[in-house]
């Protein structure tokens, strides 16, 4: 992960919200170098890779959102963002800008500094809803899936349509039920793990 915490200001809690921005193909860090120069907060999330040769394994850090990264800034002054060598267009619908949601920031930012082993995932939008209570990720909530044996919370940036998977232990999570969102947890009907 790579996080530039020197500039922030906005309109509820003196933080301007995350934009996703689109940016050419493999130039995520030296784009996102570029904006940090300018005195932007950016958050590229990275995750490690290993690629094997004949005579050698490399371990490389990838984008875990190729051709994105996030950046807070106020929207009323975004030509400097716009002008900044690499940067295509601001993700939004149609032309119109749309900040990703900060609960999905914060969830890819904790699954980043985790530490688990995370990669990219095809983007889910249904399946069963979990939420983590214990390790690194607890209170975390997502979509859970079993891949080779090895459980992975699948987080998603809605807007970008695509996930990321952390692998956990499967003794970690709780399935959520509709009635949990009004039922606080440890109250009847809560699940529990073993019911997950």
């Amino acid at each position: 992960m790579v996080v530039n915490p020197e500039f922030s200001m906005d309109i509820k809690n003196n933080v301007w919200p995350w934009y996703a921005l689109r940016v050419r193909a493999r130039c995520e860090k030296r784009t996102a170098s570029l904006l940090n120069h300018k005195g932007y907060e950016w958050f590229l999330p990275l995750y490690k890779c290993k690629r094997y040769w004949s005579d050698r394994i490399k371990e490389f850090e990838l984008p875990l959102f190729p051709g994105y990264f996030f950046c807070r800034f106020d929207l009323q002054h975004r030509l400097p963002i716009l002008k900044t060598p690499g940067v295509l267009n601001i993700v939004g619908i149609g032309k119109a800008p749309v900040p990703v949601d900060e609960e999905e920031i914060a969830a890819i930012q904790s699954i980043v500094q985790c530490g688990l082993p995370a990669r990219p995932w095809p983007f889910l939008q249904v399946g069963q809803k979990v939420r983590i209570n214990q390790g690194a990720l607890c209170g975390l909530e997502g979509i859970v899936a079993n891949s080779k044996g090895c459980h992975r919370l699948i987080v998603s940036v809605t807007l970008l349509r695509r996930s990321v998977a952390v692998e956990l232990d499967g003794a970690w999570v709780s399935a959520i039920s509709p009635l949990d969102h009004i039922r606080p947890a440890g109250q009847p009907g809560h699940l529990t793990g073993n019911e997950f």
